[in-house]
């Protein structure tokens, strides 16, 4: 009995042992499938984090390049080298700029978006599912305000594209001057002028040699990024209709054709007066009085005001021109002339825009409450004024400096 039983038992165990093996051999391909599945979405996974980590660096990218006013082809190109530089395949990614976003809580024009989309080639899964895999990343960089300014120069490399010199008196309340210049005399002062301002900012540096008063930071900020052109898309007018004439005490808005001479007093009725060629002129003791007005230099034309001038403009405070007393076309070359000068009578509110030209702010005059802002190629200032922040009773938004690119949450 015991030997028998023991034989039962040798046979019980050599058959478990041939169905494990069995089951054993039946079982490897699934054991196989499943590590390769299991290794195919660990895949994925990790492709996912990766492209979200090329959509950060490509949106930040995109975002220095926005702070500095290049346009939506500037940052594409930035965010595309940066993303090829991360690990970008073109064959199988796309890359598309949003600026400003499409979705999301930075809907603004100091925001930009990329979105990445990637197709996952297909092995072992392909033997349950044949759609395509696609993993997908968005990031948002974003740039914050550290400042506003009254006056800015554009210009990237002159040597003293914001000048201050003479026996002048400016003082800016609230705003800063700003200049894109790298020049090691970025913002420059000189003679007995008088400088009393929150702080000086420039991409370059300053060369300080007359007084100058620091009221919102110790010491002149240097080596910044250069900042937008705060006014980079409003759009310059078309020249149409015929050519007004000049004549009389009262003009009409509309297009004026070599230049402008105002002698005596005139009354410039609200609109947009496009003055093509020659020189807008305000000869001495000329009076110039004009409420909603703005007025657009083209085609290289000039401007002169006679000291002895008394000017009373101010901009339309709605519509495409709001805040914007003077526009000089983006064409213009850059050694017209632009000199404005005015007496202790004189009142210019608004925004004075020529980009591509060098402004002489020489009158002892200023905007209605300080309102006046100048944005230019290059800045030289000689006149007394005091210029402020909050005008945005006249039509003028603050001007933003500054600021630090962030990724946004």
């Amino acid at each position: 009995m015991f030997r028998s039983g023991y034989g039962s038992l040798r046979s019980f165990a050599s058959n478990r042992s041939g169905s494990v093996s069995t089951l054993f051999a039946f079982s490897m391909p699934l054991v196989i499938a499943g590590a390769a599945f299991g290794v195919e979405i660990g895949v994925w996974y990790y492709d996912d984090m990766r492209l979200q980590q090329i959509a950060d660096t490509a949106a930040f990218a995109a975002g220095i390049e926005q702070r500095a006013g290049q346009d939506s082809i500037v940052m594409l190109s930035a965010a595309r080298i940066v993303a090829n530089e991360n690990g970008f395949d073109a064959g199988r990614d796309t890359l598309v700029l949003n600026s400003p976003p499409t979705s999301g809580t930075h809907q603004n024009d100091h925001s930009a978006e990329i979105l990445l989309t990637r197709t996952e080639p297909r092995y072992f899964t392909q033997l349950f599912d044949s759609s395509p895999v696609v993993v997908k990343a968005r990031a948002v960089a974003t740039y914050t305000t550290a400042a506003n300014a009254c006056i800015i120069a554009l210009d990237p490399s002159a040597a003293q594209a914001a000048y201050f010199s003479g026996s002048s008196t400016i003082t800016l309340v609230g705003c800063n001057v700003m200049s894109n210049s790298i020049s090691g005399q970025s913002i420059y002062t000189q003679g007995a002028t008088r400088l009393t301002v929150p702080c000086l900012m420039a991409t370059g540096d300053v060369a300080l040699n007359a007084p100058v008063s620091l009221t919102g930071c110790e010491a002149a900020m240097t080596q910044l990024p250069p900042v937008a052109d705060p006014f980079r898309n409003v759009p310059e007018p078309a020249s149409t209709g015929n050519c007004n004439n000049s004549n009389g005490n009262t003009l009409q808005p509309g297009r004026y054709c070599n230049g402008l001479s105002i002698n005596g007093s005139v009354t410039f009725k609200p609109g947009t007066y496009i003055i093509e060629g020659g020189t807008f002129k305000a000869n001495g003791n000329a009076a110039l009085t004009g409420s909603g007005v703005t007025f657009v230099l083209k085609n290289n034309a000039q401007i002169a005001f006679n000291g002895n001038a008394t000017l009373n403009l101010s901009p339309p405070t709605s519509g495409t021109y709001a805040g914007m007393l003077f526009f000089g076309s983006r064409a213009n070359a850059a050694n017209t002339a632009i000199t404005l000068n005015g007496n202790a009578a004189s009142v210019m509110t608004g925004a004075v825009y020529f980009p591509n030209q060098v402004v002489s702010y020489i009158g002892n005059f200023q905007g209605a409450n300080g309102c006046t802002q100048l944005v230019a190629r290059m800045v030289e200032w000689s006149g007394n004024s005091n210029l402020a922040a909050d005008c945005s009773a006249h039509g003028m938004n603050p001007i933003p400096v500054g600021g630090v690119v962030k990724l946004a949450e």
